[in-house]
């Protein structure tokens, strides 16, 4: 049997990453976008998903939370522009 985590396709700014399956954080989505995000932590970023899980298929992920990813799932990474 295969221990290996299941992992999902998901889509960052229209980048394909595999994850693997159940919950990604914001910090993570940010720094699949922004790789130097950890040494910027000052830097805020809006993230918003779609095509999430059925009872929370879209919305956003906020500094410090959590999100079940899904195959396919889509986020996207803005700057908010505050520093």
């Amino acid at each position: 049997m295969d221990e290996k985590k299941k992992l999902v396709t998901i889509y960052v700014e229209s980048t394909p990453h595999e994850w693997p399956k159940g919950e990604i954080t914001y910090a993570e989505v940010v720094t699949l976008e922004v790789p130097d995000y950890p040494q910027h932590p000052e830097i805020t970023y809006s993230v918003t998903y779609s095509r999430g899980h059925g009872n929370k298929p879209e919305g956003t992920l906020s500094p410090g939370g959590t999100v079940k990813v899904k195959e396919g799932m889509r986020f996207n990474v803005s700057e908010t522009g505050q520093s």
